[in-house]
């Protein structure tokens, strides 16, 4: 007497009822597994600040992907770290490029494998700006030009979807342009479309050799204050074309990937990124916490939240931790 009838301990107590009502499920096929490639052969080049990633050469490229793929990883996202840099950025569209050549590569040897690529300059920039610059400024409509040039140079190269980051106004609707005047309308476009000018990127910058030379990113990426901004943001890229929208970072962001999934009826992508990757490395490294459980968990948040697709540095080892626990 006196207890309440409804105890939500029921529920919770064998593994099976837990299992069977759980909520949230954590799938490989949710999961983009990020990979930096560079030029030469045989390059393994551990970065720094993010423990177990690397820049990789083509041919060893192909082995990564492939191991992931044999996994069960369904998809990758390439960036590329080009041997030249100048103003434009014009290695990054150029047809024989980097990306362009390894996206080939990919298809030749792992043709099952689902291939992204991000489009923006800043990795090909001397400048290390997401845009063209002129006095010190970033132009919005003339960047547009070398971010159709580029998606279209991955199309042809064999991309499976197209992902463009730089958040400047207009270019999802400009990609969307070029890829159906050149005969790619089939092609899917992933768009960031609610990306903040978050200190999280530091270890990725390091990666690509991407900081900016000047200034900072607040004048085009969207200030982590606002909420109802990343709304019209991505409501505005839903209407220019975009097949997926996409919230980055991701933990940080809980609530805006929740209230993205609200407003809109297209898969939702959040990007679990270098910093968030890098903290729980650091954090296991001291024997602060445990990785697996952390690296899972904090999947298994962006998912609740209301992520379809969720890219994450952790790819590999949270298949391996999700396969370990299927009985």
């Amino acid at each position: 007497m006196g207890f309440p009838r409804q105890r939500m301990r029921r529920l919770r107590e064998s593994g099976p009822l837990r299992r069977m009502v759980r909520e949230t499920t954590l799938s490989p096929n949710n999961l983009i597994y990020p990979l930096f490639v560079r030029e030469g052969t045989d390059q393994r080049e551990p970065i720094q600040s993010m423990p177990g990633q690397f820049r990789w050469s083509i041919d060893l490229l192909i082995k990564e992907a492939t191991d992931a793929n044999l996994l069960g990883i369904p998809a990758v996202m390439l960036f590329g770290i080009p041997d030249h840099k100048d103003e434009r950025g014009s290695s990054g569209y150029d047809p024989d490029g980097i990306v362009q050549r390894a996206v080939r590569a990919l298809k030749d040897h792992v043709p099952d494998l689902f291939v992204v690529t991000d489009v923006c300059i800043d990795e090909y920039t001397s400048h290390g700006h997401c845009g063209i610059v002129e006095d010190g400024r970033i132009l919005n409509d003339e960047t547009l030009d070398c971010l159709r040039l580029m998606a279209k140079t991955h199309a042809e190269a064999g991309a499976d979807m197209v992902a463009p980051s730089d958040m400047m106004d207009g270019r999802v609707a400009a990609v969307r342009d070029e890829l159906d005047q050149g005969g790619f309308t089939h092609l899917p476009i992933m768009s960031y479309s609610a990306k903040y000018a978050s200190c999280l990127y530091a270890p990725f910058r390091e990666a690509a050799s991407s900081s900016p030379a000047f200034g900072d990113r607040c004048s085009y990426q969207m200030d982590p204050a606002n909420a109802r901004e990343a709304v019209r943001e991505v409501l505005a890229d839903v209407e220019e074309g975009a097949d997926v929208v996409m919230v980055k970072p991701a933990l940080a962001y809980l609530d805006i990937i929740s209230r993205t999934r609200a407003e809109v009826n297209v898969p939702v992508a959040a990007f679990q990124v270098s910093g968030e990757y890098s903290m729980i490395k650091a954090a296991a490294q001291q024997g602060w916490l445990d990785e697996s459980k952390a690296t899972l968990e904090s999947l298994l948040s962006i998912k609740r939240a209301g992520a379809d697709l969720i890219l994450t540095y952790f790819a590999k080892d949270a298949v391996q931790l999700l396969n370990a626990a299927t009985p």
